[in-house]
């Protein structure tokens, strides 16, 4: 907590390059009573800007990521380590993960489509999930990228995902409401609880 007795805001910037990407992601999780909400997103699949910016729309948060990938070859090392940039920033913009609600689900439908997200902010990197995608390819990002993307920034953020497409019959439906459904999952597992105490038995969430 500020000394004037408010939170303080969890935010995080990370730069991740490789010989495959060159990655900077801004994550800010609370915003300043008044605080315009900014979500600037570029990896250069449109589809995924479309998704990573409903995830920051609907979780709350402000985001800017920027990658310059090796899209030439094909989508994966952009889609794959964005996801876990983004994961990394989420992980360390939480901090000592203390007086927070740690667990959130989230269900949202969009049109046919309705999909289900259950996290833990628990420190264990794990993903399973059914999103029950037809299509080869949504625009430019592939459909078996997608829930690669939910087991990166798990992998990332350390944190337990499961997101399941309940039903749906349009795949950029079905995508979409993924990743709204773990937004609102996101919003409600990072709430503060009023608490300075970690959110375990085991008395640390170890990061």
């Amino acid at each position: 907590m500020a000394p004037n007795g408010t939170h303080e805001i969890r935010t995080a910037t990370i730069s991740r390059k490789t010989g495959e990407t060159d990655i900077t992601v801004t994550l800010t999780l609370d915003h300043e009573p008044g605080t315009k909400q900014v979500i600037d997103v570029n990896t250069g699949i449109g589809f995924f800007d479309h998704m990573l910016s409903a995830l920051a729309k609907h979780g709350k948060m402000s985001l800017s990521l920027q990658c310059k990938g090796d899209l030439w070859i094909d989508d994966h090392h952009t889609a794959e380590d964005c996801a876990i940039a983004l994961g990394e920033a989420f992980k360390e913009a939480l901090g000592e993960r203390r007086g927070i609600r740690r667990y959130g689900t989230g269900f949202a439908p969009l049109d046919e489509a309705l999909a289900r997200a259950v996290l833990d902010i628990s420190s264990r990197p794990y993903f399973c999930g059914d999103l029950q995608l037809r299509r080869e390819k949504i625009g430019d990002l592939s459909c078996e990228m997608i829930p690669h993307i939910f087991q990166s920034f798990a992998q990332g953020a350390g944190v337990t995902l499961h997101v399941d497409v309940l039903r749906g019959e349009n795949d950029h439906h079905k995508s979409e409401s993924a990743f709204k459904a773990l937004a609102l999952a996101i919003r409600e597992a990072v709430q503060r609880d009023g608490s300075n105490e970690v959110p375990s038995t085991k008395g640390v969430l170890a990061l």
